[in-house]
């Protein structure tokens, strides 16, 4: 990493049969990850621990925000059979949590809804106690788009808010809204069955504590119990600059916050990303007994 980063960014770049294993088999099944598209700081860590974050729809992006790798463009036609392709990573790794996210995809009627939804049986029928996340684009606000993913019981319905409200427009840009998101968790939390709602956002692009606390108030009121806050890292010259590095105290600090506000589950340090031990943050719902939706199978 670059060597004017602080000494708490650092993190090692992957390496290792472990390693190599999760690489490989994500080629051989033809997937996309966030990791990879992304460029993830934690993918070395992750594949290590034989794990990773799969990223339907393809892998371009028909939005363009200020902070992310991932490419925009026009995207490809969808593949009919990567809810499967998904499905069966899931099995070969054994994955007793799975998280799925993708591109957005404004192009589709749905925003990709459906797809969400099919990957979400397929995984279902492949591996059935297997702890399901998704991480969704807003789909546009559509909320029959929201509860075609929800009818297939995620466990943990994830959608991030990504920064703060003032920031909304250099950071995400016009396609985004800051309220259409909190709709979204919204009608996730009031959905039944009510899944696990999440969401997370990066510090660092110049923000204030008092609107950390604001966002973390919006989100409890729209229902989140799980939130993960981590550092904005330019993944690239093409993107826009990190205004500060936030220090692990301040982390600390904002992790108390939360828990303060009502949160169950959070996890807010320095390289702590939406999807960053996932299965280990929200871990106890699941341990004893399995989900409603793996009861359902």
């Amino acid at each position: 990493m670059n060597k004017g980063f602080p000494e708490w960014i650092r993190q090692a770049w992957g390496a290792g049969p472990d390693f190599r294993n999760t690489r490989e088999l994500i080629e051989d099944l033809g997937l996309h990850t966030v990791c990879q598209s992304a460029r993830c700081p934690n993918r070395g860590q992750c594949w290590r621990r034989n794990t990773a974050t799969f990223m339907i729809l393809g892998d371009v992006c028909t939005r363009n925000c200020a902070y992310c790798a991932v490419r925009n463009g026009p995207p490809a036609p969808v593949q009919p059979d990567e809810p499967e392709r998904v499905a069966e990573a899931v099995r070969r790794m054994r994955l007793k949590h799975a998280v799925v996210t993708s591109v957005t995809r404004d192009d589709l009627a749905d925003g990709g809804a459906s797809y969400f939804a099919q990957t979400i049986q397929a995984i279902r029928h492949a591996s059935p106690g297997t702890v399901v996340e998704v991480l969704t684009p807003d789909f546009g606000g559509a909320v029959d788009a929201v509860s075609t993913v929800l009818q297939r019981v995620p466990d943990v319905f994830g959608h991030n808010v990504e920064t703060v409200p003032r920031l909304y427009p250099s950071v995400r840009g016009s396609a985004a809204d800051y309220a259409r998101s909190l709709e979204v968790l919204k009608w996730a939390a009031n959905f039944t069955p009510k899944p696990i709602v999440k969401s997370a956002f990066m510090v660092g692009h110049g923000e204030s504590r008092q609107e950390v606390r604001e966002t973390l108030e919006d989100l409890v009121a729209a229902g989140c119990v799980a939130v993960c806050i981590g550092q904005y890292l330019r993944p690239t010259p093409s993107q826009r600059e990190v205004v500060e590095f936030v220090p692990p105290q301040q982390f600390e600090e904002y992790d108390e916050m939360a828990r303060a506000l009502g949160f169950e589950y959070v996890a807010a340090a320095p390289l702590v990303r939406s999807s960053y031990w996932a299965d280990r943050l929200i871990a106890a719902p699941f341990a004893e007994t399995p989900s409603p939706a793996v009861r359902e199978v």
